[in-house]
Order: structure tokens, then C-alpha cells, then sequence
């Protein structure tokens, strides 16, 4: 390890733990239109008196479409040398077809920023060779795990295809101003406004957590952290950055893509129905929701929490079976909101056609029309109908 000062991904931790409050919004077109990302903004910082300063971020998706074809990486480093030994990593395993500094605009409420790049990437045809056994993406997800764990000082933050992760250490409309996301058009967004729980505020704990077109927002705690880590750890997931929300983006991506279940059974896996409710189930829903999680323990979540994951087709939004933390929907023609609180969505869509608060344990699933992610899951209308009750 070095010595380096003022080192924006070296945080000091804190002698005493505070309690968090913690704000999520999501927002997406499901016609697939773009619109400003001051929306997003303007939602999240409704909710300011939640997020304590220590941390903001947004994910947007359909923002490089001149570039779609690329994955985009967004990294985080310590300095420039970080950021070569990143790059030296990249032209290894990748083409790369352009790289630059992420547009910032300075702030005076942003400090002790890393250095913030991004690169526009293809995986090589040789690496494809040699990873024959494994598709683009799983060889996409060695290249970010080797950076994060094997680079020191140098994060990839975000990797997916037409959309990018922005976040960083203060309120989340400030860091939505320091990114100039009010300059990017999107059809799906979603945001945080942090209150640390058991981790202190730093640069790479802030949300979203990404990988591939995955990002996930969460407020709560993930009591199950280590046991969800190591149970990732034998599919090749690595946690790296010092946070449990970041076990929740792994294991979508484990159980979506790789596992190719439906979105209802994913969300049932990681917040089950308690045995005494399986046990009065109907057969059929019976066997079901013991086999989930009979094979699925160890992806369990433990712990007060409401997500919003984004995709580039659609969100998902889920609470703990408990409803330990809250978490609001709403629906105004084509475009589907959610937030931690009404007030987030009704300072952006005053006059709602539908409003309801989410169940425990209960999806609410926004798709894209006619898409839906992962062209390998072939998802059975009886199974969707009977994961919604």
C-alpha cells in the first residue's frame, strides 16, 4: 500500500455509528422516451432532509446513443497513475474505442473529488477466444472484478451499454449538478440521497452500485452482508467496495442473467415468504416458494430495505416482506414512478392516474414495451400471476 494524502478513496471511518434515513427515487418512460435528467433531480431533492450529505448518485439509461454498441465504463481513481494501471488493464482485454474525462461542473459543495473517467470499450476477439466457455458479458464482469480488486486505488463504477452511473460524496442534487445531468436526456433514471449506516461516506460506498446495465438504490441495511458476499464469492463476484448494497446488485445480475429467472422469482428469492405463510400456501405456490428457497438461501436478504433496481429495459422495485422501510408507486400515462415518498413523485407528476404503496416483498416490475432483459428468459404467465399475490 502507498502512502498517498487527501486520498478521496482512502475513507476514515467514523468512532460512532449513525442511524440513516435515506432517500430513492426511480422514473422511467415505458414508450422508451427521453426526457431531462432534471427531473430526477428535482425528485430526489425533494427528499433532502433523508440524506445527511455523504453521498448522491443517479444511473441513466439511453444517454450515449451515438455509442450504444460500446460498454461504457465510468471509473473512479485516486490519480492519474491509478488511472493508466486501469487503462493498461482495458488495452489488454479490450478495444478501446475512445476515452475522456467525465464532464463535471465544478462546486464548491464537491470536494476532495478522485479522478473521474470513462472509457467506450469492446472486448477483444482473442479475449473472447480464450474466455470460449463464457459470453461477452461474463467476460465484461473479469474485467471489472480484476480492475476493482487488483488495481489499486481504481474503481469501475459503472460498465453497461447505453447508460452510466454518476455519483459521489454529497447531496444528490448537488452531485446531480456536479455531473451536468440536467444536460443528459434518459428514458429511465433513478437516484439516492445517502444517510450512512455502518460505513462512512466515500466516493465508491455512494449509490448507485452497478455492473453490466445493472444499478441498484437502496435505503436500509443488509444485515446478511457477509453471508450473501461469500455465497457470491463462488460465482466470481467480488465485493469491493466496503458497502452491503453492493451484494444486491450481484445478485440480480446472478439470478437474472446468468440464472435467466424471472424478475417475480428473483425478488422472491431475496425477500422470501416466512415458512408459516408457505405452509398455507396452495400446493402448486407451495412447492414452488420451498424450492426458491431451498436453492436459493444464501441470496436471501436479511434486513430492513426498499430497492430500485434499473435495467436497460425496465425497473424493479422491492421491499423486505416486513415493509420495514417505505417505498411509494404511481403511474401518469406512459411513465411509472417510485420514491421513498409521495411528496418525491408529486413535485414531478402533481396529478398521478394511479397511486399505490408497495407490499412487502411484492415487485412492481416496469418494462420497456416489447422489450424485457435477457433475451434467454422465457418467463410463464401462470408463474408472474401467481408471484403477484
Amino acid at each position: 500500500m502507498n502512502n498517498r494524502k487527501n486520498n478521496p478513496l482512502k475513507p476514515n471511518y467514523p468512532d460512532e455509528k449513525e442511524m440513516s434515513g435515506c432517500a430513492i427515487s426511480g422514473i422511467m418512460s415505458e414508450a422508451g422516451n427521453c426526457f431531462s435528467g432534471r427531473e430526477i433531480i428535482d425528485s430526489i431533492a425533494n427528499m433532502h432532509e433523508r440524506s445527511n450529505g455523504l453521498g448522491g448518485g443517479f444511473a441513466a439509461y439511453g444517454i450515449y446513443p451515438e455509442r450504444s454498441e460500446h460498454y461504457a465504463l465510468h471509473l473512479m481513481c485516486a490519480d492519474e497513475q491509478a488511472r493508466k494501471a486501469a487503462a493498461r488493464v482495458l488495452e489488454r482485454r479490450c478495444v478501446v474505442h475512445d476515452d475522456e474525462p467525465i464532464p463535471i461542473r465544478p462546486m464548491d459543495s464537491i470536494t476532495d473529488r478522485p479522478l473521474l473517467h470513462r472509457f467506450f470499450v469492446d472486448v477483444t476477439e482473442k479475449e473472447m477466444e480464450k474466455n470460449y466457455e463464457l459470453d461477452e458479458e461474463d467476460v465484461m464482469v473479469q474485467i471489472v472484478m480484476e480492475i476493482n480488486t487488483e488495481v489499486e486505488d481504481a474503481y469501475v463504477f459503472s460498465s453497461g451499454k447505453n447508460m452510466g452511473i454518476f455519483k459521489g460524496v454529497g447531496y444528490p442534487e448537488d452531485i446531480g449538478r456536479f455531473y451536468r445531468l440536467d444536460e443528459y436526456d434518459a428514458h429511465i433514471w433513478t437516484a439516492h440521497g445517502r444517510f450512512p449506516t455502518n460505513t462512512t461516506g466515500w466516493w465508491g460506498g455512494a449509490h448507485p452500485f452497478g455492473l453490466l446495465d445493472w444499478s441498484v438504490v437502496h435505503n436500509g441495511e443488509i444485515s446478511s452482508y457477509g453471508i450473501n458476499r461469500r455465497y457470491l464469492e463462488n460465482f466470481d463476484y467480488h465485493c469491493t467496495l466496503r458497502t452491503d448494497t453492493e451484494v444486491v446488485c450481484y445478485l440480480f445480475d446472478l439470478l437474472l442473467r446468468k440464472h435467466g429467472l424471472p424478475a417475480e422469482v428473483a425478488c422472491q428469492a431475496m425477500a422470501p415468504p416466512f415458512w408459516s405463510e408457505i405452509e398455507r400456501m396452495p400446493e402448486r405456490k407451495q412447492k414452488l416458494a420451498r424450492a426458491v428457497r431451498q436453492v436459493y438461501g444464501g441470496a436471501l436478504l436479511n434486513g430492513p430495505f426498499s430497492v430500485v433496481v434499473g435495467h436497460s429495459n425496465g425497473i424493479i422495485a422491492f421491499n423486505d416482506r416486513m415493509k420495514l422501510r417505505p417505498m411509494t408507486a404511481a403511474r401518469k400515462g406512459d411513465m411509472l414512478y417510485v420514491a421513498s415518498e409521495e411528496a418525491a413523485i408529486r413535485v414531478v407528476c402533481p396529478a398521478p392516474d394511479e397511486l399505490w404503496y408497495a407490499k412487502g416483498g411484492v415487485p412492481i416490475v416496469g418494462k420497456l414495451k416489447g422489450k424485457e432483459h435477457g433475451e434467454q428468459r422465457q418467463k410463464s404467465t401462470a408463474t408472474e400471476k401467481e408471484m403477484a399475490h
